[in-house]
């Protein structure tokens, strides 16, 4: 990924991040929100998506309807957004970057993640328009 499409991406999810509601970004000093340009191969094999750019975010984490006491010792939550997964959907047909695309899929991602992050499934969060 080139470095300007790279800061491009930041940029906005600075933005972004700036007109989220204040229990987001309390939820995000909780639960880290890593950015990476794309999902490793690990992670493709285990969430059985053929393209990292078909990848835009990933919860992992025991969603806090599912906790108990004998969860100790479990890695902490995180949230991973992916830049080339989010570009690839603000991208238009002709090749040319959306901006206000890209803005909406940020914010759908990390709201689809951090809704992974209470128990809400991919059926609960597509009828929320998350999905």
């Amino acid at each position: 990924m080139n470095i300007e499409l790279r800061n491009t991406f930041d940029q906005e999810l600075e933005a972004v991040l700036a007109e989220m509601p204040q229990r987001v970004h309390d939820l995000i000093e909780e639960i880290p929100l890593v950015v990476e340009d794309y999902p490793s191969h690990d992670v493709l094999r285990r969430t059985r998506v053929r393209h990292r750019s078909q990848l835009c975010g990933l919860y992992t984490g025991i969603p806090l309807t599912h906790r108990s006491v004998n969860d100790w010792g479990v890695p902490s939550d995180v949230v991973h957004i992916y830049r080339e997964g989010i570009l690839a959907q603000a991208t238009r047909r002709d090749g040319s970057l959306s901006l206000p695309r890209l803005r909406k899929q940020i914010r759908i991602t990390i709201l689809h993640e951090l809704g992974h992050h209470h128990g809400m499934t991919e059926r609960d969060l597509r009828e929320l328009g998350y999905g």
